[in-house]
């Protein structure tokens, strides 16, 4: 298993390339959570842009004319 693995060497390592090893992994978990955060917020965002024209979907366009403008 990978887990094992990882242990296994990490014990290898002297402390000071172990405290190098557990500031990598917690930079992977912090990036890791910041990525689900955005795609969250991505998805929350679409959903509301959809909601949002959800009613304007069946609306007919008004034709425009110079004097309107």
């Amino acid at each position: 298993m990978v887990v094992e693995k990882i242990q296994e060497r990490v014990r290898a390592l002297p402390p000071s390339l172990q405290e190098e090893v557990l500031d990598f992994v917690e930079y992977l978990l912090s990036k890791t959570e910041r990525e689900a955060i955005q795609r969250e917020r991505k998805e929350w965002s679409a959903l509301s842009l959809e909601l949002a024209m959800r009613d304007m979907r069946d609306e007919v366009t008004p034709e425009y004319t110079m004097d309107d403008l």
